[in-house]
């Protein structure tokens, strides 16, 4: 297979340090010791990327054989630790990082998956695998309620980012370059927008449940 071009693996890693910087801030905020920050951040930032290899034939995974994945993962998690008073200063860094996260393993999960010649569906789905699932574990781990269970537009955001990859890809209208651009953006604002104001979808509760 052709090698994936410079702005792929420039969003990779750049996925993988944001959401190690989501995972050890979250795991710091949790009282995590040092192995367990590390372990929560390096899981975060390579978990969604290894599923994703494991499910396109992509073997052994890239997280776990590209040197490049393990230290930006430790100096993302150095960073938080050492910096974690100017990591406090956003508002609420955990969601921002992961919002950032979100949006570059949906563009970057739906980019390898056509690079490695997959359909439209599987690029779609892959995306939102490698968005979603360092997050799941993240918040399996730490006994939280994964974000995807629940009301908030997460995979949601997600799945518009990597559709929007592969309709770029399909259509043509841009470069590779572009579409990814676009998505990010798209993907990212999306996810932001919706903590601000609130955007939710549909829960359907159950009425008796609530009586009782």
């Amino acid at each position: 297979m052709e090698r994936l071009h410079f702005l792929y693996n420039f969003l990779d890693l750049a996925g993988t340090f944001v959401f190690a910087i989501s995972g050890a801030a979250a795991a710091k905020q949790r009282g995590l010791d040092l192995f367990g920050i590390c372990a929560i951040a390096f899981m975060v930032a390579c978990g969604g990327g290894i599923i994703r290899d494991l499910c396109i034939g992509a073997i052994p995974p890239a997280g776990l054989t590209n040197w490049h994945y393990l230290v930006a993962a430790i100096i993302a998690t150095g960073m938080t630790i050492g910096l974690y008073p100017l990591v406090q200063r956003l508002n609420q860094p955990v969601i921002f990082f992961d919002a950032l996260g979100l949006s570059l393993f949906a563009v970057t999960g739906a980019q390898k998956s056509l690079a490695y010649g997959h359909n439209a569906e599987v690029a779609v789905l892959l995306g939102i695998t490698t968005a979603v699932g360092g997050g799941v574990l993240r918040d399996i781990l730490l006994n939280r309620v994964p974000a995807i269970l629940e009301k908030e537009i997460y995979a949601s955001a997600a799945l518009i980012g990597a559709l929007i990859v592969v309709l770029g890809d399909h259509l043509k209208w841009l470069s590779s370059d572009w579409n990814s651009i676009i998505a990010l953006i798209i993907c990212f604002s999306l996810r932001l927008l919706a903590l601000r104001y609130h955007w939710n979808l549909p829960v359907y509760s159950n009425e008796k449940t609530e009586q009782n």
